[in-house]
């Protein structure tokens, strides 16, 4: 579990009650119930509403999936890839039926079964890639929805906080209540431009980054894959995979080596 989002999020919600406390104001006077439902359901409903609903009932899952992912290290990734092509180098392709079996990556199973198998080269190529396309695309409407609750909440917030000074102009009557009707209204928009920025928009943006890890590290294993049916040198296949990894891997291997 990468427990980035998790303390990132957290730590900014303790500056924004912190400062709130340091100021002589109480938590409590922020967290209405009305605002928050406002704010929450409103802004829920429009990104529905801009989307389909697959997208929406998938929210629990990429929330999740947001929260617990930890991809591994593509350095690991690579070692892996090695290793399996010393043994294709030494006993034949076909020798890697049950090392195959044992792969923690699926993806990686997948493209060494097929190549097993004897999928022609270009078909295995195209079919890999294809796959890869594929979770892009999916990845790319998880993300989707969050980064546009993070649009809509604000503006979501300001029609909150209209409507509370529609109660209070109507309650101008009453002067001793207009200082915290006026306070009270002011809070939807508060937690409308809260939410966007702490919780929706970095959700999506980390759904993103993951996305862009978890598709090189399936480039990783295409280029293994291929290398390793066409029964290319092991040391060759190492150079080449480490000269893909992100610039900080590729430095730790080359300490490692």
């Amino acid at each position: 579990m990468d427990l980035a989002t998790l303390i990132g999020i957290g730590m900014a919600f303790a500056g924004i009650f912190g400062a709130q406390i340091m100021e002589g104001g109480s938590p409590s006077s922020i967290i209405l119930p009305a605002p928050l439902i406002l704010v929450v359901l409103g802004t829920l409903g429009a990104a529905m509403a801009s989307g389909v609903l697959k997208d929406a009932t998938g929210m629990v899952n990429q929330m999740k999936r947001a929260f617990t992912s930890k991809s591994g290290a593509s350095g690991e990734l690579v070692d892996a890839v090695v290793a399996l092509a010393e043994r294709a180098r030494r006993e034949g392709l076909l020798a890697l039926e049950d090392a195959a079996k044992g792969v923690n990556n699926p993806f990686l199973r997948r493209g060494l079964e097929m190549a097993i198998d004897g999928t022609d080269p270009e078909e295995l190529g195209e079919i890999l890639h294809g796959e890869i396309d594929a979770k892009r695309k999916a990845d790319k409407s998880a993300a989707k929805i969050f980064t546009d609750m993070g649009g809509f909440a604000p503006t979501i917030g300001i029609i909150g906080t209209v409507m509370g000074l529609v109660h209070v102009l109507s309650s101008l009557s009453d002067p001793s209540k207009l200082g915290e009707l006026i306070a009270g209204a002011f809070v939807a928009t508060l937690w409308g431009v809260m939410l966007a920025n702490v919780v929706f928009l970095p959700l999506g943006n980390r759904l993103k980054r993951i996305s862009e890890i978890e598709c090189e590290q399936m480039e990783l294993a295409v280029e293994g894959v291929m290398a390793i049916q066409a029964g290319a040198n092991p040391r060759l296949v190492a150079q080449k995979l480490k000269s893909l990894l992100p610039p900080g891997e590729a430095d730790k291997k080359a300490k490692a080596a």
